[in-house]
């Protein structure tokens, strides 16, 4: 008996170890493309393609949505809400129409070129960052000038977030893609936002309050308590929020 139940947690590891990043990254759920893209950057060999609002205004703002979502969804209600920015909403590679495959040293490599590409046409840059696009976004925040750094249901560390999941496995030794934005914060220097959802069930309240703690100056926070993870953009306490801190 003992012997089987190693031999299951040896394969249930192997399976977990091959397959994270088929957990972690969900293109499919935005490889139907409703609205053609707007702009094209090519990186390293790459085209990435991405949606633009409102477009001309002095400053903008940079979105990096969570690991399924559909970015350009957000295009009509980011535009009314932020009519003074461009808004560039910017899917991962190999999400909607942009090109390769998603890791996070991709992610954070593009998410940098698309600021040093923006950066040229604006007077300031701000950046949000939704749950997986948080970890992008922190360390952007931390290589780049970046005006605003907004991030909705953010974590400290995608290994510690796992690790609850899994607490049977070693995953800070199987983990290939980390986003620990624990260890970046503290070389953000901008006004950071933390809007965190008071029904959240995929990152725990703890993973964001130690990521607030991670910065070099305390962060505003704002809690939107009926809200959960994939539904916090339905509540007026989110829109309240962003609006507040990134019209200024």
């Amino acid at each position: 008996m003992a012997a089987l139940a190693l031999l299951f947690y040896v394969a249930s590891a192997a399976v977990l170890y091959f397959n994270q990043r088929g957990m972690l990254y969900h293109p499919e759920f935005s490889w139907r493309v409703a609205h053609a893209p707007d702009i094209a950057l090519v990186n390293a060999g790459v085209t990435l393609r991405g949606w633009v609002v409102n477009p001309g205004r002095p400053r903008a703002l940079l979105y990096f949505g969570g690991n399924g979502e559909r970015v350009e969804d957000a295009r009509e209600s980011l535009a009314q809400w932020f009519p003074g920015r461009t808004i560039y909403l910017l899917p991962y590679r190999g999400y909607a129409a942009s090109e390769g495959e998603p890791t996070e040293r991709a992610l954070v490599a593009d998410a940098l070129a698309w600021f040093d590409r923006v950066a040229k046409d604006h007077q300031s840059v701000a950046v949000l960052g939704r749950s997986l696009g948080s970890g992008v976004a922190v360390q952007l925040a931390a290589r780049r000038p970046v005006e605003r750094l907004a991030l909705v249901t953010p974590f400290d560390s995608l290994v510690r977030v796992a690790q609850g999941f899994y607490p049977w496995f070693p995953i800070d030794w199987m983990a290939r893609d980390r986003f620990d934005s624990w260890r970046y914060a503290p070389q953000v220097h901008c006004p950071v936002l933390i809007v965190r959802a008071g029904q959240d069930q995929l990152m725990p309240a703890e993973n964001t309050a130690a990521l607030a703690a991670s910065f070099p100056a305390p962060p505003l926070q704002q809690v939107v308590p009926e809200a959960g993870h994939n539904d916090i953009q339905d509540y007026l306490e989110y829109r309240g929020s962003l609006v507040r801190f990134l019209l200024p």
